[in-house]
């Protein structure tokens, strides 16, 4: 069983058609559109075109959640392509609802010495389109490529941006256990200095083994971040569990979720494993292959829920 072709699309009464109702007949059924895959109740729509032209037939407060990681400062190639990253930001602020989150995961090259300061420039345009800069995540690797020859510490982060459009409609705050050294701080009495100057002792700290997140998030990253070997073909890939524990924290299930740079199509499966709604486009023709072979076995399984 391969993706559906685009032309049942038409004979099929799925949610999405509802959700994207501002499209014509002409416009479903645009040879743009790489597939349909109807799973699990869930819509899953691939585009293999520019983002922009995927964003103009979309209503305005349309999307509930973006979690993506564009090509940024020549560290990803991206297949020759390049992107007008000023007419996305505006376009994902004019297809974001009203309470919608956007989850933009970037980092900085580092040119004769000199970080580029690209991804903070982004953030701050992003809250000249009209977004709130909710949070300043960081994305910390466990495993990467250390730089014997640079005169500086090696490059352990990237920063996961979290913009919304006002206040965040949702929030599932996910609970972590504490490490063990944590737990070994627990035991003892911390002591917090307060507005007045005067030590408090620490409530929040001593109480139970488990602990809220934190937006400092660690990962395995490189070959540990998926076992789907086909995604390595793609050349830069950010981890599944990043993606997953995004898309739980901001969204709820049949939502619908958008990835501007699918790739290699991380967020894309990790929406369908959530039972979200997703829409990607990628304007790489070769990365939609790489996508479709990818969430094929999971499009496919029988009964997984």
């Amino acid at each position: 069983m391969g993706i559906r072709p685009v032309a049942d699309f038409e004979t099929q009464n799925y949610q999405i058609m509802n959700d994207l109702n501002t499209r014509t007949e002409a416009q479903i059924t645009d040879e743009t559109a790489i597939g349909f895959i109807p799973c699990y109740a869930q819509p899953f729509l691939l585009f293999n075109e520019s983002n922009l032209e995927t964003m103009k037939r979309m209503p305005d407060n349309f999307i509930d959640l973006v979690v993506t990681s564009p090509p940024y400062d020549g560290l990803r190639t991206y297949n020759g392509y390049s992107f007008p990253f000023e007419d996305i930001a505006k376009e994902l602020y004019r297809v974001t609802k009203e309470g919608g989150v956007v989850v933009w995961v970037v980092g900085d090259a580092t040119v004769k010495g000199s970080e580029s300061g690209t991804s903070f420039r982004q953030a701050l345009y992003f809250k000249e389109c009209g977004f709130n800069l909710h949070d300043t995540m960081i994305y910390q690797k466990i495993s990467y490529m250390p730089n014997k020859k640079a005169k500086r510490y090696d490059g352990l982060f990237e920063f996961m941006f979290v913009f919304s459009k006002n206040i965040p409609n949702t929030f599932n705050e996910i609970i972590g256990e504490r490490t063990n050294i944590e737990k070994s701080i627990c035991k003892k009495d911390i002591m917090v200095r307060q507005k007045d100057g005067s030590f408090k002792k620490s409530e929040r700290i001593n109480k139970g083994t488990t602990k809220k997140m934190g937006n400092v998030w660690t990962y395995l990253n490189n070959s540990n971040s998926t076992k789907d070997k086909i995604a390595f073909e793609h050349p830069a890939i950010f981890p599944e569990q990043l993606a997953n524990d995004h898309i739980i924290s901001w969204s709820n299930e049949g939502d619908i979720v958008y990835d501007p740079f699918a790739g290699s199509g991380t967020t894309g499966k990790m929406a369908i494993l959530n039972k979200r709604k997703c829409i990607m486009s990628e304007i790489s023709s070769e990365y939609c292959e790489i996508i479709k072979k990818r969430l094929e076995p999971i499009i496919n399984a029988p009964s997984l829920f």
